[in-house]
């Protein structure tokens, strides 16, 4: 078993200098409160807010930083006599304020005498959940509502919003620490799922043998994890399926670090071990995708560069088995691409999966970029210029999706061009889906997650070792 490493408290400090330095007024970021499952005693694993894990690196539920003057306070719950019998003793205040270097560390009580002097130039960012929203709300005296994504409608908020993307747009040395470490023990959990992989088993005998490892590490789950034989339905959340041995297991599994910072991959492996022919030719053509995609993802290159890069090479892939028929820049601007790969080529990564999100797209497109609405790139979720120090994904896919197949209107523009009595020859090809995580550096990039093998022939040999 590998212990998490955990990031030293300098780390923090310095994030917490920083944003200070991209302040023009008193800034309050809520920790938020555990919810309960069906009693009140009994509850949900509490995961604090991103904003608040960048500066702190531990959940405190019901704490809040208060960002004023140069000066960083937390507020918190002070230890309660009876944790030592129910939870374990708890620092002190004076302990935790020695331990992370905070200005001061003062009770949770003691919040609203101190805001009400500054109380109308408050920022913050939206949460969540209802319950912190509300407790916001009351604090800063006017609404706050969560989930508000782009539409932070207080400039006081979209200041802070914008100050707290420019801080985390690109990671320092300890975050890029924090994602290897993810990335390591996650692809660690890919290998152990094909390994685990056996026809007539469950879903859920593959899923078990992932988590287990992510768990032996000190890892939870960045996101609810994908194990199916289903990769045409692309956020499957059940793992109940008896794999066949014809069929192909699709994982998208990452664990998280007890500081937040996730991983996330995808692989796609044949269930008997060895791809089919037909299986096998998709597969080509997806990875050929993913490398070519990897291959632009370098300082200066707009990320839409990658997306597109991948359209292109996945409808030229196509071409060539036959499934479409005519020149690669004509089918592309009748949509051939969305047909097999209707989602973006990936996402920024960091303290949440897809990070940041929960300031909608005012993080992940620049200034002037807005979304299109043409199906397939209306699901890009990061239009930025790429720079060293981003994390990003990588994943095309290729999906057989009756829906999407059975449209008139996304198919009609390709007629005869999307050539069916071929496509009916690739049957067994749900879906395929190839990502890794990838670190920007200033002289290319990183692949994170190089530790699974995704060629073919490595990931047959694997399987039958």
């Amino acid at each position: 078993m590998t212990e998490p490493v955990f990031t030293a408290p300098a780390a923090f400090l310095a994030r917490r200098r920083a944003l200070h330095a991209g302040l023009s007024g008193p800034a309050l970021l809520a920790a938020g409160e555990p919810a309960s499952r069906n009693y009140p005693a009994n509850r949900y694993g509490f995961r604090a807010a991103s904003h608040f894990l960048y500066f702190v690196g531990r959940p405190m539920a019901g704490s809040a930083l208060l960002f004023e003057g140069g000066r960083t306070t937390l507020f918190t719950h002070p230890p309660d006599p009876e944790d030592a019998l129910w939870h374990g003793p708890r620092p002190n205040l004076e302990v935790l304020a020695a331990e992370h270097g905070f200005d001061a560390v003062l009770p949770l009580a003691e919040l609203d005498a101190v805001l009400g002097p500054i109380r109308a130039t408050v920022a913050t960012l939206p949460t969540q959940d209802a319950p912190s929203a509300a407790w916001l709300s009351e604090r800063v005296g006017r609404p706050v509502l969560a989930r508000t994504g782009a539409h932070l409608v207080d400039s006081r908020d979209a200041a802070l919003a914008d100050a707290m993307i420019a801080l985390r747009l690109t990671h320092d040395a300890a975050a890029v620490d924090q994602l290897r470490m993810a990335a390591r023990m996650s692809a660690e959990a890919h290998v152990a799922g094909m390994r685990a992989t056996r026809p007539e088993g469950r879903e859920s005998d593959v899923h078990a043998a992932m988590l287990a490892v992510l768990r032996r590490h000190g890892l939870d789950d960045a996101y609810g994890p994908i194990v199916t034989v289903h990769g045409e339905v692309l956020h499957s959340d059940t793992h109940a399926n008896v794999m066949r041995a014809g069929d192909l297991l699709l994982a998208d599994v990452g664990g998280e670090t007890p500081e937040g910072w996730a991983a996330d991959i995808t692989r796609t492996w044949p269930v008997g071990g060895r791809f089919s022919t037909t299986q096998r030719a998709i597969y080509d053509v997806v990875l050929e995708a993913q490398y070519a995609a990897i291959a632009v993802a370098t300082p200066g290159r707009r990320y839409r560069d990658v997306h597109e890069m991948a359209k292109r090479t996945i409808v030229g892939g196509l071409v060539a088995l036959g499934i479409f028929r005519g020149d690669v820049d004509g089918l592309l601007e009748r949509g051939a691409a969305a047909l097999f790969f209707p989602h973006g080529i990936g996402h920024l990564l960091g303290l949440d999966v897809h990070d940041m999100e929960d300031l909608g797209d005012r993080a992940g497109y620049a200034a002037g970029r807005t979304r299109t609405t043409r199906f397939g790139d209306r699901y890009l979720r990061l239009d930025r210029d790429l720079e060293a120090g981003m994390a990003v994904t990588i994943e095309p896919g290729f999906y057989q999706v009756p829906g999407i197949l059975g449209d008139a209107r996304l198919t009609a523009p390709l007629g005869a061009d999307l050539c069916r009595d071929v496509l009916a020859q690739y049957a067994d090809v749900r879906g395929i889906r190839i990502e890794d995580d990838v670190l920007i550096t200033s002289d290319g990039n990183e692949v994170m997650t190089s530790g699974v093998p995704k060629l073919a022939t490595e990931i047959e040999a694997l399987m039958r070792g």
